[in-house]
């Protein structure tokens, strides 16, 4: 992703430059919720609004905001009543808020059909979103997906072999003693770590990976935790957004990433001369999904409505993931002729999962479309709902006990500093203190 200070500028700009419109006139303002870093402002965001005046003839305003925690953002409409009118949570929070009644139907039927592009959406992506929504509702009324991807190492090929991480039991591997980072995402470590500590049980036909995922026990938890806390001497930290940058400096070996950050450390990586790579373990992962909704307290559906439908077109898709470098759930002929690239990727993939017939063979970056045998072995995350405080609990204890000698050293480091820098600066102010008697 490009992190730049002309796009936070321009997003101050976009919520507080309006304002004023948005107090006068709520009806022509559309208020975005989104991921930071997560679109296209200047190609995409930015060019809504003609385009919206050019369907509908009427104006509209954008305050655009962003968050950093599904949780949070959640909060914000389930206590705050907050009325964005258009929000990008990640599936499990979409499954909690198709439970709790927090969204309302997206009017599709307000869309001519000369511009409805909500059809442009992989099937492989309605069918997955499908899997969210409770008995009887239809999670494409009231969702579409935006961004996906997969969680796997991200790996430095200098110091790792590709063979050593066909498994995800490379994090209890005594050679990357203090070499590994892994995401601070309790769901999607649980998730597919769930599949590893029960891979005998998988490979006896007992039970499936949709099965470990979706449903969350305590007996499953203290499986995960045990394999955690197996690997403790190898975990040098947990991340969230620092891990792919330590990652091109050469820093560790190893990070349990989302693909969309593997993909962007290895194109900075490759620009310093550092290879890295990205592999989904056979045990099994997870697919993650992004996706536009309507919050229940919502006050312009219409703007809402007609901007995730432009989300949709086939060039803002492209202009969206070359900008921030996470894959579209776009699956269009324009979409796979951009990716289909046999100079760069010579390998064949089949793609048919996503782009239907035709896309068996194929030349795909394989961080961002994997090949179909990967994806066979991906599991949908779900919210854990009733164990979710469990969940939380045990990854609290393993990251409460699970600090490396590494960390250890660098603490005590960081306390004696303290302590010398106090113990100097009270003996100054003493002395100052004399001389002024």
């Amino acid at each position: 992703m490009k992190r730049t200070k002309a796009f936070v500028a321009l997003c101050a700009v976009m919520v507080f430059g309006v304002a004023s419109v948005f107090a006068a006139d709520r009806a022509h303002t559309l208020k975005v919720y989104n991921w930071a870093d997560y679109i296209d402002m200047e190609n995409v965001l930015n060019t809504f609004p003609a385009w919206y005046k050019e369907q509908t003839g009427e104006d509209v305003n954008i305050i655009y905001q962003t968050f950093d925690i599904n949780e949070s953002m959640l909060t914000e409409i389930e206590v705050g009543k907050e009325d964005y009118d258009v929000v990008c949570p990640s599936e499990y929070i979409i499954e909690r808020m198709l439970r709790q009644n927090l969204l309302q139907k997206i009017q599709k039927q307000l869309i001519p059909d000369e511009i409805n592009y909500f059809d442009n959406v992989a099937p492989f992506v309605v069918e997955k979103f499908q899997q969210m929504a409770p008995d009887g509702v239809v999670a494409a009324d009231y969702t579409v997906g935006y961004m996906w991807g997969t969680t796997g190492w991200l790996y430095d090929t200098e110091y790792v072999n590709r063979d050593e991480l066909h498994s995800w039991g490379a994090l209890v591997n005594p050679k990357f003693e203090g070499k590994i980072f892994v995401k601070d995402a309790f769901r999607d470590v649980y998730s597919v770590l769930v599949q590893y500590a029960y891979r005998d049980e998988i490979a006896r036909g007992e039970v499936t990976r949709d099965e470990l995922v979706r449903y969350v026990t305590p007996e499953r938890i203290e499986r995960v935790e045990k394999v955690l806390v197996e690997g403790k001497d190898n975990i040098a930290g947990w991340e969230v957004d620092f891990g792919k940058e330590e990652m091109t400096k050469g820093r560790m070996w190893l990070n349990l990433s989302w693909s969309g950050d593997a993909q962007w450390a290895i194109e900075q990586a490759e620009e310093v001369g550092k290879t890295l790579d990205y592999i989904v373990p056979e045990e099994g992962s997870n697919v993650w999904f992004d996706g536009w909704v309507i919050p229940i307290y919502a006050k312009n559906t219409k703007a809402a409505t007609y901007f995730i439908d432009y989300m949709c077109k086939p060039e803002n898709a492209i202009f969206n993931m070359e900008e921030i470098g996470y894959v579209s759930v776009i699956a269009t002929p324009e979409i796979l002729e951009w990716a289909n690239d046999e100079e760069a990727w010579p390998e064949y993939t089949d793609a048919t999962y996503f782009f239907g017939e035709g896309a068996d063979s194929v030349h795909l970056n394989n961080v961002y479309y994997p090949d179909a045998s990967v994806i066979a072995r991906c599991a949908l995350m779900h919210d854990a709902a009733d164990n979710t405080e469990a969940l939380i609990s045990m990854w609290n204890r393993v990251k409460g006990d699970n600090m490396s000698v590494g960390i250890l050293i660098f603490l005590c480091v960081v306390i004696v500093a303290a302590a010398a820098y106090f113990v100097i600066t009270w003996g100054s102010k003493r002395k100052q203190v004399k001389k002024r008697r």
